[in-house]
């Protein structure tokens, strides 16, 4: 039999998660961003929830699925497959030489997603890719950090659904 969660019960329970989520991370704001991840995940998918089961353990394979998708996405951004004969896999993270006139061309591009963002996302995401953190967000912006994470968060979908008209990101 299915449940219904309430948010109130995913949010109790993943408190638990928080430390699981910085040692996976190395880092409090990513794993701030992690464990939103995992709670919006929990919440739109409450439904596949079964009564009866461990919610901390559907929660901990729900953060674990999630940090293991992003870490793949990284890696895989800085592998390239050789197609010789042998079939080696190359990683480039160290050596890459770029094409300085597509990287102009994708960073205007890449601009111009960003421009499009209304102004109440764009700033703090702005910030955000600037290197402040979300404390220091929200003390500049007169915002609860809260305020400016959901900010942040709503720019990078809008930049997502942006890029993928470009071609810049999977369809």
């Amino acid at each position: 039999m299915h449940s219904t969660l309430e948010f109130n019960t995913i949010d109790k329970v993943s408190a638990n998660l928080k430390p699981v989520a910085i040692k996976l991370t190395k880092d409090i704001e990513q794993a701030n961003d992690l464990m939103q991840e995992t709670l919006i995940k929990a919440f739109v998918n409450r439904e596949k929830f079964k009564e009866g089961t461990n919610l901390q353990a559907w929660l901990y394979t729900i953060m674990k699925n999630i940090f293991i998708t992003n870490y793949q996405r990284v890696a895989r951004r800085k592998t390239l497959l050789d197609q010789t004969d042998n079939q080696h896999i190359l990683n480039t993270s160290d050596k890459t030489i770029e094409n300085k006139a597509y990287s102009n061309f994708a960073m205007e591009e890449i601009n111009a997603a960003i421009d499009k963002v209304k102004k109440i996302y764009r700033v703090p995401f702005k910030l955000y890719f600037k290197g402040f953190k979300y404390q220091e967000i929200a003390e500049a912006l007169d915002i609860p950090i809260g305020t400016v994470k959901n900010r942040i968060h709503m720019a990078r979908q809008m930049l997502k659904g942006s890029l993928k008209q470009y071609g810049y990101l999977d369809k």
